[in-house]
């Protein structure tokens, strides 16, 4: 079983009515419901539990983690980033939903600013399929037709995708690379962008599919690859070697 651990801010559920009636139990828990499949076990955690709820002890039992942010990044305790971080680099695949593109964790991994156009008209968005045999679009088909969602537009200030999955064309004419593959150290990161919140966008059967691909995609491959900077000594180099100078440390 793929280990999934969904965290949400579980912010907007708690202070706009709207928000709450779309997505009563919180979108955490709508998104880890998403993910029921014979390959996937999905827990849920939360801005508001110790540690953010991603403790030492649940990252180290993750094979991915998911993650929607949008009005507290700034709250994000720095050392649970640096501990996120460091999982991603040793293996642990990362999903990143929507707004969660100006975290500290996917800025942090990205690099950039990660910043993007957007507007709030409630306008149609197709997400176009551009690699079909990606394993994230299996059964997507040719693209998925979201009938209101918040637009997100280019220029997007992220390094260019090893993968694009998928681009989204909307109603007011912008485009956005809204599916996105990269690698950093051992660990897979997708980001994918919709998912606005006063929008039930996460009950789509299709953007459905798309969280449980990413998340067979992204799974830590059962091989974890731990920092390997150390000092060697000469006794003990695989060949036999004689010590011919120094530096000093």
């Amino acid at each position: 079983m793929i280990r999934v651990t969904v965290w949400g801010e579980n912010v907007h559920e708690k202070k706009s009515p709207v928000v709450a009636k779309i997505y009563p139990e919180g979108m955490h828990a709508c998104i880890a419901q998403a993910l029921t499949d014979p390959e996937l076990t999905a827990r849920t955690a939360t801005l508001d539990m110790p540690e953010h709820g991603l403790t030492s002890d649940v990252l180290e039992t993750t094979d991915v983690l998911t993650w929607w942010g949008h009005a507290a990044h700034a709250q994000v305790d720095d050392k649970v980033v640096d501990r996120v971080h460091r999982r991603v680099l040793e293996g642990m695949g990362l999903i990143v939903l929507h707004s969660g593109h100006y975290s500290k964790i996917f800025k942090r991994l990205m690099g950039t600013t990660c910043s993007l156009k957007w507007r709030e008209a409630g306008e149609r968005e197709r997400v176009w399929t551009v690699d079909p045999s990606h394993p994230i679009a299996a059964g997507v088909g040719e693209c998925i037709e979201i009938e209101n969602s918040e637009m997100y537009g280019e220029p997007f200030g992220i390094p260019v995708p090893d993968e694009q999955v998928f681009i989204s064309w909307f109603e007011g004419g912008e485009v956005f690379r809204s599916g996105n593959c990269y690698r950093r150290g051992a660990g897979k990161i997708f980001y994918f962008s919709p998912g606005h919140e006063t929008y039930p966008i996460y009950r789509h059967p299709k953007i459905e599919l798309v969280l449980r691909n990413a998340c067979k995609w992204a799974a830590a491959p059962g091989v974890r690859i731990v920092d390997a900077s150390e000092n060697v000594p000469v006794e003990k180099a695989r060949e036999k070697l004689t010590m011919k100078g120094g530096s000093v440390h």
